[in-house]
């Protein structure tokens, strides 16, 4: 099976299971479809360039952190969703589906405070994965910035954050007159980084309009860029942005790029699983 081509948003390497996530929250995601063979998996990663051992790894891998549940259908290995991938990918489709994602009230800022033994490397790791996509930067150890009102419970939802909440402290703070705004955006993120992830993004998808064919992969390769891109544009507020800031433009791109690939993209999978079905 072919890679990814040449105006399909070749840049960086994609994990596995960066690309099943994709695929997995675009197409899968509160459809009806059925849990999905182990067949159908290796053929959209194989589309992608996943060889059939990574595809088989990854799928035992997001297995075992309860991302997906395998059944058993005869010979057959079939996945679902989770309740835990599910509400994973619905928080996640709240930015990726928003028309203004980079967009924040100006003038408001969230902070927070927490601590975390170095013992606790593991959860250290999660805390800061979450605070990223969550649109926080590093002002200095244990203390973090974000732009606009974030909701700090829904940041840390789950059982394995519980001890989080007992360590952590967050304020809705505006800055006083006087403070060098852009000059701390710079302190906590790397602004010129950003504005290249946009480039890159729009480079490579603005050449996309118009094309045929590929839709599943075409699609899932959207979704993971467009994910990559959120989880480092934290949407800062544009007044303390250069006028030609990309992130309008590239919101814009990947709506026109999603509503020109999805449908296609599900009329594909409708025909896959059938095929799978007939092949019981």
């Amino acid at each position: 099976m072919s890679g990814p081509r040449e105006g399909e948003g070749v840049r960086r390497n994609r994990r596995p299971q960066q690309l099943l996530l994709s695929f997995l929250g675009s197409l899968v995601l509160d459809s009806d479809c059925p849990p999905l063979s182990t067949r159908v998996f290796l053929h959209v990663l194989g589309d992608l360039g996943v060889a059939e051992a990574a595809a088989r790894a990854t799928l035992a891998r997001m297995t075992r952190k309860g991302l997906l549940e395998r059944t058993q259908e005869g010979r057959t290995a079939r996945f679902d969703l989770t309740p835990a991938a599910e509400r994973l990918l619905r928080q996640a489709k709240e930015r990726v589906d928003s028309p203004r994602p980079f967009t924040h009230a100006d003038g408001e800022w969230t902070l927070l405070s927490y601590s975390m033994p170095e013992s606790r490397r593991d959860l250290r790791h999660q805390i800061r994965a979450r605070l990223a996509w969550a649109g926080f930067g590093g002002l200095r150890d244990g203390l973090w910035i974000a732009p606009g009102r974030v909701d700090i419970a829904k940041v840390f939802a789950g059982e394995q954050f519980a001890e989080v909440t007992g360590v952590a402290d967050a304020f809705l703070a505006a800055p006083m007159s006087g403070t060098d705004v852009g000059a701390l955006l710079r302190k906590a993120w790397d602004i010129d980084m950003i504005r290249a992830e946009h480039e890159s993004f729009i480079a490579a998808w603005k050449p996309d309009r118009g094309r045929k064919g590929r839709w599943i992969p075409r699609l899932t390769l959207l979704g993971a860029d467009w994910l990559q891109l959120l989880r480092t544009d934290p949407g800062l507020p544009a007044s303390h942005l250069p006028a030609d800031w990309p992130a309008p433009d590239s919101a814009e791109l990947y709506r026109e790029r999603f509503d020109e690939l999805e449908p296609h993209a599900s009329a594909w999978l409708r025909k896959l699983l059938h095929s799978d079905a007939g092949r019981r």
